[in-house]
C-alpha cells in the first residue's frame, strides 16, 4: 500500500516570519493526518524557520533545488549535504519552471538527483510535458524521454529514494488542470516505465504524486484514482487553511 504525499511547494513565496505564522496556522490543522505523509518545501531563506516550526511535527521540510557537486566555488548555489546539515528531509529536482527558465535538463536532473540521494536526502522528481506536447499527442514520447535520460540512469538502490512528480506543464498555475482520467494515464505510462527500468516490485511500491493547480475542490477526485498517490501543491498551499483540507481529503 502506497502512503500518499502531500508536498507544499512555495516557491519564490513567503520570509522567515511568514514562514512562521504559516506553520503556527496549519499545524494543528494537520495533527492528526495519519493518512499522508506532509511535506513543505520552503525557499532556501525561509528553511530554517521551517525547521524549527515543524520541529516534533508529522511535518517534513524540503527545498526547491539544489547543485550536484558538495562544494566549491558555484556562487549562488546550495549542496545536498548543506540541506542535509540544515535537517531537510525532502529536495524538489527537475520542476518544469527550473526546465523552463533556469536551463535545467534530463541529465542535470540526473545528476541533481544522484546528489540529493548521496547526501541523504529524499527526491521528489519532476516530470510532465507542456501545452503544445500534450496538443500534437506526444504525452507520452516526453515522458519516455524525461524518464529515460532523467530516472533510468539510477540504480535501483537511488530509484527507492525517488517520488515522481507528474506536472503537465499547461496545467500549472493556469487555473487548468488535467481531468483525473488524463492524469491517472500518465501516472500508468511512468509507472509502466519504471516496470521496464527497475522490475515490477519497484514499479508498484514507487509513488508517483499529481502537480498542476491541486485544490481543495479538485483533490478528493484526483485522489480517487488508483494511480495517483499524492499531489504536490504550488499556490492552494501558500494558505495553511487550503493547503490542509488538501492534506486532509
Amino acid at each position: 500500500m502506497r502512503k500518499p504525499l502531500m508536498a507544499a511547494n512555495w516557491k519564490m513565496f513567503k520570509t522567515p516570519a511568514d514562514t512562521t505564522a504559516f506553520f503556527s496556522a496549519f499545524l494543528p490543522l494537520v495533527k492528526d493526518a495519519s493518512q499522508s505523509e506532509i511535506a513543505v518545501c520552503a525557499p532556501f531563506i525561509d528553511l530554517p524557520a521551517a525547521l524549527t516550526a515543524a520541529a516534533g511535527s508529522n511535518v517534513s521540510v524540503g527545498a526547491q533545488n539544489l547543485y550536484w557537486a558538495n562544494e566549491g566555488a558555484f556562487t549562488g548555489e546550495i549542496s545536498g549535504p548543506m540541506l542535509k546539515a540544515l535537517g531537510c528531509t525532502w529536495v524538489i529536482v527537475g520542476h518544469s519552471e527550473r526546465r523552463q527558465y533556469f536551463g535545467e535538463t534530463d541529465e542535470t536532473v540526473l545528476r541533481r538527483t544522484k546528489a540529493a540521494i548521496a547526501a541523504g536526502l529524499k527526491v521528489i522528481l519532476c516530470v510532465g510535458e507542456m501545452l503544445e506536447e500534450r496538443e500534437a499527442n506526444q504525452t507520452e514520447a516526453v515522458l519516455h524521454k524525461q524518464f529515460g535520460a532523467g530516472v533510468a540512469g539510477l540504480t535501483p538502490e537511488e530509484f527507492a529514494e525517488v517520488v515522481i512528480a507528474y506536472e503537465p506543464v499547461w496545467a500549472i498555475g493556469t487555473g487548468k488542470t488535467a481531468t483525473p482520467e488524463m492524469a491517472a494515464d500518465a501516472h500508468k505510462t511512468i509507472r509502466h516505465l519504471a516496470a521496464a527500468a527497475f522490475g515490477e516490485a519497484a514499479a508498484a511500491s514507487l509513488r508517483i504524486l499529481y502537480g498542476g493547480s491541486v485544490k481543495p475542490d479538485n483533490v478528493s477526485s484526483l485522489m480517487a484514482q488508483e494511480e495517483i498517490d499524492g499531489a504536490l501543491v504550488g499556490g492552494a498551499s501558500l494558505d495553511p487553511a487550503s493547503f490542509s483540507k488538501i492534506v486532509n481529503f
